[in-house]
């Protein structure tokens, strides 16, 4: 089985491309192997899966964690969402900057989201269901978020009327975060 790497424009975020086979029963695809991972450069030692339903227009995001830092492998099982990566990195050159990936069950993309990002996404069909792959765990103590409209940031999401968590409102913009909140 062959399993496609690209880099997006943000150095460590990679959309990945399974092999998936396919025929008039249904399909087949490995959603995630260590060694052929590890040879596409991803090294995650993921130790906790996580899965959300959201409805049409549901964005969920910007979030991330700094003490217990996740990598996260992002994949649609149902539906199709906007996911979506802000570099978090003080001293990266991409610091701000954003990048995007459609992630369905159609095109069985997955996105790889490491360290010192902020993660988020925005679901596009009537329903979307969401696993994920995460590096460590849920820390509640330890949770924060950027605004997911921050005008500086300019994220198209592609939805009209965004549902967005109280939580999720209340996030700064990313100019308001105090330096001691951001990766180094």
């Amino acid at each position: 089985m062959a399993v496609r790497f690209t880099e997006t424009p943000l150095k460590g975020v990679v959309i990945i491309e399974p092999d998936v086979f396919g025929d008039a029963r249904g399909f087949f695809m490995e959603t995630w192997q260590k060694i052929r991972y590890k040879d596409g450069g991803i090294h995650a030692d993921f130790v906790q899966d996580n899965h959300s339903r959201s409805e049409k227009g549901v964005i969920r995001g910007l979030h991330y964690q700094l003490k217990h830092a996740q990598d996260k492998l992002v994949y649609a099982v149902r539906g199709t969402i906007f996911d979506v990566a802000v570099d978090l990195r003080k001293g990266s050159a991409t610091f701000g900057q954003w990048t995007g990936c459609l992630l369905s069950d159609e095109n069985r993309k997955q996105l790889f989201v490491p360290k010192g990002f902020a993660h988020g996404f925005s679901v596009l069909s009537d329903v979307a269901d969401v696993t994920y792959k995460c590096s460590d765990y849920y820390a509640p103590g330890d949770e924060y978020g950027i605004l997911y409209n921050d005008p500086e940031l300019g994220i198209d999401w592609q939805v009209k009327a965004p549902l967005v968590s109280d939580k999720d409102l209340v996030h700064p913009c990313l100019k308001d975060v105090s330096p001691g909140q951001l990766f180094i």
